[in-house]
């Protein structure tokens, strides 16, 4: 009877615990499907993290999962609770969509120091993602205490302490917009308290900074800061916004000519302003001079314009070309591009690596950069292509409210 009642209970057992495995697999393969839509989700809204933000996860809760995270992008969380309706996956939705409601409309800032750090994460000891120059309108994503999410005008997404920006409602930002504005031109200098350069010094300024123009005095403008502060800069050295917009042709003379300003300047990761640049910081900082903005990193900009050469005939380049450098796809990984630099003929490009200087791409020069010569991938040119990815500052009103044209203001 024993040895009867044993083989039951043990085969009852068995099948509980069979019973209990299904359940467990089954919850898994739910968490595992959330876990999988998410990633689908992601891979076609956001390609690149850098640019756009889908920080989201799922957490099991009884039978049902929590939702975590962030995001900027309204159509790909909407994508994301349709795909996970249609697979049946039970959710708890507790994503929120940025910009927060706790920036209490303040979803717009300026930046208000002649450069802003912008790290990939808060603290002062994150790596240095990215800069912008004073008067660089930002998007407002989040805050964390004294650090706040923000987007730069090429879409980067990264971190900014409080002090290096004023937070502006939509109003706020479109009355900075409608204001006249005036730029630096040299890659350093000073705004002083009065129209005299024996005056105090209310900041160092730095080539792209961006002041509202409040009037003109002694051969000084008189400039606002972001925050409200009252500067001083010599006429020679800033112009106003709409005509220094107006005279932009990204020229190849031009083009040169800005790079060979900031000869010299240490390379500095994640700088992209006269303070110091990286690689791309570098390209990006001169095309910034001349009108354009352009993506942050190497790896984004290789993916603008159109490809000019692939296979170092470098007869068919123009002085403003963009050569990349870095390892090529393989059928076990893909192609990595790690360096730029900008062509300004004569075989020779300007570049960021140690220090920005020129090299030649020419074996038999005495300056002779076998090392990048070695590792070149392609080169792309910018000037005259239609590109999404491109902004031209003459076709859009990042600064200004109205359209470029002529300005007396210099001529007083």
């Amino acid at each position: 009877m024993r040895s009867f009642k044993r083989p039951i209970l043990i085969t009852a057992l068995a099948l509980l615990g069979l019973q209990s495995c299904k359940n467990e697999a089954s919850e898994e393969v739910s968490e595992d499907r959330a876990a999988e839509v998410i990633a689908e989700v992601r891979q076609e809204y956001v390609p690149d993290k850098r640019v756009a933000l889908f920080d989201i996860e799922s957490e099991p809760q009884g039978k049902s999962y929590v939702l975590k995270g962030d995001s900027n992008l309204p159509e790909a969380v909407a994508a994301l609770r349709e795909k996970l309706q249609a697979a049946d996956v039970d959710y708890i939705d507790s994503i929120q969509l940025l910009p927060s409601d706790e920036l209490k409309g303040k979803t717009r800032a300026l930046v208000r120091t002649s450069v802003a750090n912008i790290r990939s994460n808060q603290g002062h000891s994150s790596e240095l993602a990215t800069q912008a120059t004073l008067g660089t309108p930002l998007k407002v994503l989040k805050h964390d205490g004294d650090w706040y999410l923000v987007q730069t005008p090429d879409n980067y997404i990264a971190w900014v302490d409080h002090g290096g920006i004023t937070p502006l409602t939509e109003q706020e930002f479109a009355s900075w917009k409608a204001a006249e504005k005036v730029i630096f031109l040299r890659p350093y200098g000073q705004a002083y308290e009065k129209a005299a350069t024996n005056s105090g010094i209310v900041s160092d300024v730095v080539a792209g900074d961006i002041f509202v123009l409040k009037g003109s005095k002694n051969g000084f403008f008189e400039v606002e800061y972001p925050d409200g502060k009252i500067g001083y800069l010599e006429k020679d050295k800033a112009q106003p916004y709409k005509e220094w917009i107006a005279s932009r042709s990204l020229s190849e003379e031009e083009l040169v000519s800005t790079s060979k300003e900031l000869m010299g300047l240490p390379y500095l990761w994640g700088g992209t302003s006269p303070k110091g640049v990286d690689c791309s910081g570098f390209t990006k900082t001169i095309y910034f001079m001349n009108g354009m903005v352009i993506p942050r990193d190497a790896s984004q900009q290789v993916h603008t314009g159109k490809v000019v050469d692939s296979t170092k005939n470098f007869e068919n380049l123009q002085p403003g070309d963009l050569l990349f450098f870095g390892t090529p796809a393989t059928d076990s990984s893909k192609e990595r591009v790690v360096h730029v630099g900008m062509w300004i003929g004569d075989n020779k490009m300007i570049h960021s690596s140690g220090n920005v200087h020129i090299s030649s791409m020419d074996p038999n020069s005495e300056d002779f950069d076998e090392f990048n010569y070695n590792r070149y991938l392609r080169t792309k040119r910018l000037v005259g292509e239609e590109d999404p990815n491109l902004l031209l500052l003459s076709r859009n009103d990042l600064f200004m409210a109205q359209k470029p044209a002529s300005d007396s203001l210099s001529k007083k």
